[in-house]
């Protein structure tokens, strides 16, 4: 058999990449896919409490998965917030800071092939917030889970956690909190990605809603060899606590490292 001419082999292996291309939108739409990935996700917050100050927060979120067994991995996803807000005052209290936020660390246990797809496991609350303007100064634990379904282009499924405190500074209030986020996605041809969802937060303890409602757009792309996700977007709160931001806007990055 002949080698084949270079023609053929630019189109085979743009037929390649175009297929690995779509996987990797694919793997990006599902939070609990066997991609290790470090998305940089940065929230700009406005209108925040009397002065309508800001709130920028950059979220640095690895998401690391292991195969334990032939039919089961574990997703370790971590969320570790970098916290700057101004303008911020109550009773006259400058509440301007910067610093870190507490860490939300999860892991998922899923299995390797479903339908649909889902995972279920523990969530921790880390008391690492370096002021306690920016954390709850407790300890927390509790059960999270998610179930999506991928169809064509079509990712649409929800995320949830509950977190208890268990420990921490007594002064402080207990952590009682569900979250919910239900999401929807579509791909485009051109590994364009639109994404609407929600991050209704619940308070227990304080009985308070915090809804916020997310539209962003992003794009799979590579810089040299490495391929990343870029995203920007709008959020509008239907629902805050007292003083919480009217609107916002989420933008940042995604590193990917397929296996």
């Amino acid at each position: 058999m002949k080698n084949p001419s270079p023609i053929l082999l630019f189109f085979l292996s743009a037929s390649a990449l175009h297929a690995q291309d779509t996987d990797l939108a694919k793997k990006l739409a599902n939070p609990i896919s066997d991609l290790i990935s470090a998305p940089i996700q940065s929230n700009y917050e406005f209108g925040i409490g009397p002065g309508d100050g800001t709130r920028w927060t950059t979220n640095i979120q690895p998401v690391i998965p292991f195969g334990i067994n032939d039919e089961w991995n574990v997703i370790s996803r971590t969320i570790l917030p970098i916290i700057d807000q101004e303008g911020l005052a109550v009773t006259g209290n400058s509440l301007d800071e910067f610093g870190l936020g507490d860490t939300v660390q999860s892991f998922f246990f899923s299995p390797k092939s479903s339908s649909p797809i889902w995972g279920i496991g523990p969530a921790f609350l880390i008391p690492t917030a370096t002021d306690s303007l920016l954390g709850s100064k407790k300890w927390g634990a509790g059960p999270t889970a998610v179930v999506l379904k991928q169809n064509g282009p079509w990712t649409f499924g929800a995320l949830a956690n509950h977190l208890w405190s268990f420990a921490g500074d007594d002064g402080r209030d207990d952590v009682n909190a569900t979250f919910f986020q239900p999401f929807v996605s579509y791909i485009t041809p051109t590994k364009t990605t639109f994404t609407l969802n929600t991050e209704m937060t619940y308070d227990w303890t304080n009985e308070q809603s915090n809804v916020p409602v997310n539209f962003v757009v992003s794009q799979l792309l590579k810089i040299g060899d490495q391929p990343v996700q870029i995203f920007a977007g709008a959020r509008y709160y239907l629902e805050t606590p007292d003083g919480g931001p009217e609107w916002g806007l989420r933008f940042g990055i995604t590193f990917l490292f397929p296996q």
